[in-house]
């Protein structure tokens, strides 16, 4: 008979399949295991979750350990589903975060952004002109848009200072300029005539969506927890 192959002797503890997760699972269990609990169950947590040599290949999960997790709380269950969802996120989470809008004083300021930010974010620039109620607004919405998108960085800036205000005259503006990497992707000249007269944060976000251009908001994650947690009450 063949030797077990490497991957079979021994499951990292973040192993993604079937088995790392039941694995996981026993070391959570023995981790946050109540000091109350009768010292024979707790020894067959410790057992369940630290297997011995001789017993690792394709260790199968005894009638005991099946119980054990069958009959546990939801309470439980929900802290260790959220405990996986936080660890996924902090592996995928990347570069920093703004929260804020940005003003940039100068066209040099705004080149610097476009070429200097980190190649995986997302840049929306937004170019306005005092006094014109539409600028205004759109400030407003991207306000409300960059606490919710905190690794897109929201800039703006006044067509004056880009140094090429006859590129932007009133007529286009309010203009939203979306980059990544240096490359442009979006150039939205008077990006309102698309809106109603008065239009929120909503309209705009949906409006970048229809081209694809905004990340998952990190919110979802949570707000899905939130939502199984009412449930569960």
């Amino acid at each position: 008979m063949s030797a077990p192959n490497q991957e079979e002797q021994e499951l990292p503890s973040n192993f993604t399949g079937p088995k790392g997760v039941i694995t996981d699972w026993r070391r959570f269990k023995l981790d946050s295991v109540d000091q109350s609990i009768p010292q024979k169950k707790r020894e067959l947590l410790r057992q369940m979750s630290t297997p011995r040599e001789d017993d690792k290949a394709n260790r199968k999960m005894s009638v005991q350990e099946y119980e054990m997790i069958k009959d546990e709380d939801e309470h439980s269950l929900k802290r260790y589903r959220k405990q996986c969802m936080q660890e996924m996120h902090e592996r995928l989470s990347f570069g920093p975060k703004f929260d804020t809008v940005h003003e940039l004083e100068s066209g040099e300021a705004f080149l610097e952004v476009i070429e200097k930010e980190h190649r995986l974010t997302l840049v929306v620039v937004h170019i306005y002109q005092q006094g014109i109620k539409e600028c205004e607004q759109m400030n407003s919405c991207l306000d409300c848009l960059a606490a919710e998108y905190p690794t897109v960085k929201f800039c703006r800036i006044d067509a004056v200072a880009t140094g090429a205000a006859e590129r932007f005259s009133s007529e286009v503006l309010p203009t939203l300029l979306v980059y990544k990497a240096g490359e442009l992707l979006g150039n939205f000249l008077a990006i309102t005539k698309h809106f109603n007269e008065e239009f929120f944060a909503t309209d705009v976000e949906a409006y970048l969506n229809e081209y694809g251009l905004l990340p998952e908001k990190e919110s979802t994650a949570c707000m899905e927890d939130h939502d199984e947690a009412d449930q569960v009450e």
